[in-house]
């Protein structure tokens, strides 16, 4: 069989498990044959279908997410490690950066935390940003810090960047320019599907409304907010009024961020002297 009948045939079979079935077939052979899949689309004609393909695949179609299954996963500017141990970065959460971008135009960042920082993506994207930024990644798991560590080591900003197991922002100390925050915000009685079945549950559930962190890092935030910065966190589409008060209780001026798809996404807060930009 051709790589292209491969590629075809692969996609049909994963149909059922997939929403991007043409593509999860291409990532899964590419890394089976330890290509980029932009090397193995280019040189498609002058290769072979390797037998590790099929276990592949059957891995895939058994619901193991494709990010676990090959290792790494895009993310903003980078590619990044993923394990089991960490939430597979996503598209939405581009939106934090994108926000971070709006509001430090025309400057920079110096000092960078990111709470719950899973395989270390946000912060890393942000200091990928901005080259003299240094952060802080914390993150209660310690198998999560290892992820995190090995991809600041790979992507060279070990010097730039330092984790710790913590807490959220206990016992940190500030001030910082930029916090970045995705914590678990689903409601512990959601019904899942797809790839998050695979994912560590405690980083994705947060008590019966999906609300338990917010209210825990929300009284956190002042004292680690420098003049002029800004906090964004992560949010469900349907959570920016409910957060926005946990926040605003705390004297914090909020703001909200839509994503590509046009959900609130990601809220902004500042110190009320220092409102954000929508």
């Amino acid at each position: 069989m051709s790589v292209a009948e491969a590629l075809r045939d692969a996609a049909e079979r994963l149909g059922p498990a997939s929403g991007t079935p043409r593509l999860d077939a291409e990532l899964l052979l590419a890394h089976a044959l330890g290509l980029s899949r932009a090397d193995l689309l280019l040189r498609q004609r002058d290769l072979s279908v390797p037998a590790a393909f099929d276990a592949l695949l059957a891995r895939r179609m058994a619901g193991e997410p494709v990010a676990y299954i090959v290792g790494t996963r895009d993310f903003w500017t980078l590619s990044l490690r993923v394990t089991p141990d960490v939430l597979i970065p996503r598209p939405d959460s581009e939106t934090l950066m994108e926000a971070a971008i709006a509001h430090f135009a025309g400057r920079a960042p110096q000092r960078v935390l990111d709470l719950g920082t899973g395989s270390g993506a946000l912060l890393l994207a942000a200091l990928d940003q901005w080259s003299l930024a240094t952060g802080l990644g914390v993150d209660i798991s310690p198998a999560a810090l290892a992820v995190a560590q090995s991809n600041a080591d790979r992507l060279g900003m070990a010097s730039r960047a330092a984790f710790r197991q913590g807490d959220w922002g206990e016992g940190v100390s500030g001030p910082f320019d930029l916090i970045l925050v995705n914590p678990p915000y689903i409601a512990r009685s959601a019904a899942l599907s797809g790839d998050v079945l695979h994912e560590p549950e405690g980083a994705l559930f947060a008590g019966p409304e999906g609300l338990d962190d917010y209210r825990r890092i929300a009284p956190q935030l002042p004292s680690l907010l420098a003049p002029g910065g800004v906090a964004l966190l992560e949010i469900g589409y349907d959570q920016a009024a409910a957060v926005g008060n946990i926040l605003g209780a705390q004297g914090l001026a909020v703001s909200v961020r839509r994503d590509l798809a046009g959900h609130d996404r990601c809220l902004l807060a500042s110190g009320a002297d220092c409102p954000t930009a929508d």
